[in-house]
């Protein structure tokens, strides 16, 4: 049986998603209506870079996780990606993951929160969030991921169930 999770945007998503697709939509619109054509690469370039940053961040945009008995999967617009639960160590809310976090590679805000960060204490970490006040640190034995479902708490128990039902074996 899997469980769905939404992916709600915080607020600060929100304003930073709507500033930054109108900042890169006018940027691609002076392209288009100031720069004369005869500058063809650089109008193309004013047109495609942000024009392609916007597509890249909306195809990226969490649209909700999935939770079964054997996998956690992050669903997006196009894809999903998925992490097996044999290799999950540890589960815990941390609303404060993101304060003080180092972005290595990613995107930090428009429509979402995702890629790596690290973090001193927490080490290397994948984002896939939308709203950093209901962050959720899974533990793998090679990785950590953060991620935001709608409901913390239901998710956190449903995993921490998953955990405390694995037989032994696959606990080593």
């Amino acid at each position: 049986m899997a469980l769905e999770f939404g992916a709600p945007w915080s607020r600060s998503l929100k304003v930073a998603s709507v500033f930054a697709a109108v900042t890169l939509a006018g940027v691609a619109a002076a392209g288009l209506l100031v720069v004369p054509s005869r500058l063809l690469f650089v109008r193309s370039m004013m047109v495609g870079l942000p024009l392609g940053v916007l597509a890249i961040a909306f195809f990226s945009i969490v649209s909700r996780y999935t939770l079964t008995a054997t996998q956690l999967e992050i669903v997006r617009p196009l894809w999903s990606t998925a992490f097996p639960l044999a290799e999950l160590v540890s589960v815990a809310g941390d609303a404060d993951v993101f304060k003080g976090s180092l972005r290595l590679f990613g995107n930090g805000g428009i429509f979402s929160f995702t890629g790596f960060f690290w973090k001193r204490g927490l080490g290397c970490y994948r984002a896939f969030a939308t709203d950093p006040g209901r962050a959720v640190i899974l533990k793998f034995r090679t990785r950590t991921i953060v991620v935001t479902p709608d409901d913390q708490q239901r998710f956190i128990v449903r995993v921490r169930t998953h955990l405390a039902n694995r037989d032994p074996v696959s606990r080593a």
